[in-house]
């Protein structure tokens, strides 16, 4: 009986090893699926996330070592899910990260540009069929991963969840990491031609991104890492989320004097840390605090609150009807026009002119 099991260590051995990882780390992602789900209550990053956890699975399925010339047509949706998860960790790394993000019919179509390949390449249909398309929808791939990366990168400093910002690290940088260096490899051996011993690194890789995004999601509190479904079911700013760590009042008080009194929103370059640093705290502590004691899950978003109250205060005022906007914004602390207007409209819902007119009563800017 044990003569007819592979020699530990030879090719054999490797196959069977590859194919119990691969086995291990597909029944860990479709219940990652599952969970993200149920408690993700509907919000867009909840489906997002369960349809990447989808796709990894169906990619642990398609990077199988061995040739896949001869595929059957029931093969298409598992092949569809594979090269359409590039565009999926995309929108998902966007609509975790960014409270604004909404999806788009457009969004829809950038994944159903990757996922027809393989399907058309499937069926021989034309041009799919030219090693040239090949390789741009693999380049594709990795331009997708880089810009969710960009996404992780650029909100990292501002971001006020402490659950989310443990998850950015792993789960993004892992995934963009663990998508580069594969479709490197593939198209530097060819998919039919990567050495099994990459394989097997390959599919441990998999199973151990999803043991750990298992973990973590297990200890996550998905309820205040995922953006709410609908902006009017969000805590709103300046109302505290229920915590059982209580916040300190004092610390507070002084916040709001600074902002309010002090006008420190005005200050140029003004971070989380060069706040953390005038108060003598740990970021940690003070990022807690704004978002706990607050309500607030973006440090820009703080910001912006009081600014936007300043320069509405300001557009509102008679006595400056001749000030330029410009000049408003500059004053209020946004370091540009274009910033300013998009946050104003954002939180208005008109242009800053349009405000001004209406408020003052002016026929005109």
């Amino acid at each position: 009986m044990l003569s007819t099991l592979p020699a530990m260590g030879g090719p054999g051995f490797l196959v069977t090893l590859d194919i119990a990882l691969r086995g291990a780390a597909i029944a860990l992602f479709l219940v990652i699926a599952l969970a993200t789900l149920r408690q993700g209550r509907g919000r867009p990053a909840a489906w997002l996330g369960a349809l990447l956890a989808v796709g990894a699975a169906a990619y642990a399925v398609c990077s199988s070592p061995g040739p896949h010339g001869e595929l059957s047509p029931w093969f298409a949706p598992v092949l569809m899910l594979c090269t359409g998860n590039a565009a999926v960790f995309w929108l998902f790394a966007r609509a975790l990260f960014d409270d604004s993000f909404r999806l788009r019919p457009w969004h829809a179509l950038v994944w159903l540009g990757l996922a027809i390949w393989p399907v058309a390449h499937l069926f021989g249909a034309g041009i799919t069929t030219h090693w040239l398309v090949g390789v741009a929808v693999r380049v594709a791939v990795i331009l997708l991963a880089l810009l969710a990366l960009v996404q992780t990168v650029r909100g990292w400093g501002s971001d006020l969840v402490e659950g989310r910002r443990r998850l950015r690290l792993f789960i993004l940088i892992a995934v963009a990491l663990h998508i580069g260096v594969t479709v490197t490899v593939e198209l530097v051996f060819g998919h039919d031609h990567v050495p099994i011993g990459l394989h097997l690194l390959n599919s441990a890789a998999l199973a151990a991104i999803a043991a750990i995004i298992a973990v973590l999601l297990l200890q996550a509190d998905l309820d205040s890492v995922l953006p709410a479904l609908v902006l009017a079911e969000a805590v709103a700013p300046g109302v505290a989320p229920t915590e059982d760590e209580p916040v300190d009042p004092g610390l507070l008080a002084t916040l709001e004097r600074l902002m309010s009194v002090d006008r420190l929103y005005r200050q140029e370059g003004l971070t989380i840390g060069v706040l953390a640093g005038k108060l003598g705290l740990p970021e940690y502590r003070l990022r807690r605090a704004i978002n706990r004691g607050l309500g607030y899950r973006n440090f820009n978003e703080y910001l912006n609150r009081h600014r936007l109250a300043d320069a509405k205060q300001a557009l509102a005022d008679p006595t400056q009807t001749e000030v330029p906007i410009l000049t408003i914004a500059l004053d209020s602390g946004f370091q540009s026009l274009g910033p300013f207007n998009r946050a104003f409209k954002g939180d208005t819902g008109v242009t800053p002119t349009e405000y001004r007119r209406t408020a003052t009563g002016r026929n005109g800017a």
